[in-house]
């Protein structure tokens, strides 16, 4: 059963960052470009062949799709992953990072750039998609996601060539990026990475959410951070992280970024 209880309120990113005014202003850059906040009003938005006025509460929340920008998780949710991967280093969490489901690639980018600020040269980020969409529901065996519409959103098709020139854009694409493309199912249990430091999740789907943290949640270090992106959003995302805390007696405290995305660290 879900224990919504448990979610801890939204952190000041102060309190768990050990950054440095410089790091917050490239962090602020980074979200504001990553999400095109920098060009707000500037932006003509056309949806289906209409002009839709810029919202800038919805694009700070990350409630709305940029059409050229890189991250529609918004920019809460975009320090968030700066901050902890700022811990991570701070801490000497070891291991790697990795995104499961990365759209445009803007979240995995800011990871990129938190390591390159701080001039870590030994760790790795991996981007982990099918880079063609969301599958079809499998409601046999997760009955969670039936209903599902995902995988006829072809907007979140995005391919790899077109991630790596996000990366690019922010001279960030080397060969500490590697692309794990394919199927979680087919994909997430054979990667060859003895450790993780932080895993973010966004995967949407039950299916996706559970293959995802069944595979790497054994690999991810002590003190090492878990984010879940969709997780007060999509009730079947919640579902799938609370099936596997409470088959696996997790209970470290859930901390919530905004409206959807949480984190945990693991003890």
């Amino acid at each position: 059963m879900m224990d919504q209880t448990e979610i801890a309120p939204v952190a000041d990113p102060q309190k768990v960052s050990v950054s440095d005014p410089g790091f917050e202003m490239y962090v602020d850059l980074m979200a504001n470009c990553l999400t095109d906040m920098i060009y707000g009003a500037d932006r003509t938005i056309i949806r289906r062949g209409n002009k839709i006025p810029f919202d800038r509460k919805k694009r700070f929340q990350g409630r709305d799709w940029p059409v050229v920008g890189h991250s529609m998780a918004g920019i809460k949710r975009l320090q968030n992953v700066a901050h902890l991967t700022d811990r991570v280093i701070a801490e000497d969490v070891q291991g790697d990072f990795i995104e499961t489901g990365v759209w445009r690639g803007g979240a995995s980018a800011m990871v990129r750039g938190v390591l390159k600020f701080r001039g870590v040269e030994d760790r790795k980020v991996y981007l982990a998609d099918s880079f063609e969409g969301l599958p079809p529901p499998n409601e046999d065996d997760f009955p969670a996601d039936k209903g599902s519409r995902y995988h006829t959103r072809g907007r979140l098709a995005v391919g790899v060539e077109a991630v790596k020139k996000t990366f690019a854009a922010y001279d960030l694409l080397d060969d500490r990026v590697e692309f794990v493309i394919g199927w979680f199912k087919d994909t997430l249990h054979k990667l060859d990475v003895p450790h993780f430091a932080l895993i973010r999740l966004d995967g949407d789907m039950y299916e996706s959410t559970i293959q995802a943290i069944s595979a790497l949640y054994p690999k991810l270090s002590p003190g090492g951070f878990v984010i879940v992106d969709d997780y007060g959003g999509i009730k079947a995302c919640r579902e799938a992280i609370h099936d596997y805390r409470d088959e696996h007696g997790i209970t470290d405290e859930i901390h919530k970024i905004d409206h959807t995305g949480v984190w945990w660290q693991k003890s």
